[in-house]
């Protein structure tokens, strides 16, 4: 099977090369990065490391995915894979990922820091709340289980256009787990390591930031159960 990667950045100069690097050649095929106005040198960094660059103006991490989705369309690709350009996430799992794919035709598969092993600190309280704030919520009105909300995960590309993906901010990987639950996706998560990030984060490294990506989470869920699709 073909497999693409695509890796929303905003301002990940320091970290881009070093994730783009640990990605197995053998294993994907493409790896696309979406700079989403970044002040720094992310997208040089990302064109020396061998990643096609798009830009993306609206700012948002769903708008970054999006862009990278629209991108690959056309391209034959059978599976994409999400993750983050901070280097949090661990690139040279991603076989962890892809097989339960590949080999026993799982549709969707999620990277679950919660079940996975974890540098100290590098999960704040906030981030592991809001997961289970969220998997109840989701559990109680789908009936699927999620124990993380993890940017690293997998998905076949057709079941990928058939959620019709809109969220363009922080709802981005809720509205995805919700939509493949709605649809009786075959859903599957995988432990996997995490670690501190490399620079601050955008949201969970402020009080602003997390407050507000807890009330689009929220926000998103609350929205759905009130959507029949």
């Amino acid at each position: 099977m073909k497999v693409a990667v695509v890796i929303p950045a905003y301002n990940e100069g320091a970290s881009i090369g070093k994730v783009i690097r640990d990605i197995s050649a053998d294993v994907v095929s493409e790896i696309v990065v979406v700079n989403n106005n970044s002040t720094d040198y992310t997208s040089q960094a990302a064109q020396e490391a061998g990643a096609v660059v798009l830009n993306e103006k609206i700012q948002g991490y769903g708008a970054a995915c999006l862009n990278g989705i629209s991108y690959l369309k056309g391209k034959q690709c059978d599976i994409i894979v999400f993750l983050d350009g901070d280097y949090s996430d661990y690139p040279e799992e991603m076989d962890s990922l892809l097989n339960p794919i590949i080999n026993q035709d799982y549709d969707f598969v999620i990277g679950s820091r919660v079940l996975g092993k974890r540098e100290k600190g590098a999960l704040p309280l906030q981030s592991r709340v809001g997961s289970i704030i969220a998997g109840s919520l989701i559990n109680i009105f789908w009936g699927v289980k999620y124990t993380d909300l993890g940017p690293f995960r997998a998905i076949k590309y057709n079941k990928l256009v058939d959620l019709i993906m809109t969220d363009k901010w922080y709802g981005w990987t809720v509205e995805m787990q919700i939509k493949a639950a709605k649809k009786k996706y075959k859903i599957l998560e995988v432990p996997v390591s995490y670690r501190k990030r490399i620079g601050r984060s955008k949201v969970t490294g402020t009080i602003k930031g997390s407050f507000m990506a807890g009330i689009v989470i929220l926000k998103t869920i609350i929205k759905y159960i009130f959507v029949n699709d």
